[in-house]
């Protein structure tokens, strides 16, 4: 023989219009709110980019400086990255490459890089 089933309780009840405390509130004409802005162009227009920090490297390299650009948002996409890292090649003139989610370019140009990654929107910290 089979148990009776449990009554189900209702736990969110259905509401009916207003709550009386906002049933007699008149809004009259209201002025129109702020208008929106026409989304930005550039891989800033979908993702906040976050913060990222620099970090001057020379371990393992045979006396040559590297920086590495690291600490990137965890929702930016690797194609992202590769972006970024392609426009940093390009104004610095130098080499580069992409490891994991870290952007290592050659030579000792913190300065430029800086400024790169400060134009597509990044806020930057560490080696100056």
């Amino acid at each position: 023989m089979r148990p009776e089933p449990k009554k189900k309780i209702p736990i969110n009840q259905p509401q009916q219009g207003l709550n009386t405390a906002f049933a007699g509130l008149d809004l009259g004409p209201l002025p129109e709110g702020p208008k929106a802005e026409p989304p930005k162009e550039g891989p800033g227009a979908i993702w906040k980019l976050g913060r990222v920090v620099l970090r001057k490297e020379t371990a393992q390299r045979g006396g040559k400086v590297v920086i590495v650009v690291h600490d990137f948002a965890s929702h930016l996409p690797a194609s992202v990255i590769e972006t970024v890292a392609k426009k940093l090649r390009q104004q610095c003139g130098c080499g580069g490459t992409v490891k994991g989610r870290t952007i290592e370019i050659q030579g000792d140009q913190a300065g430029r890089i800086r400024t790169v990654l400060d134009q597509e929107g990044f806020q930057v910290a560490g080696v100056k």
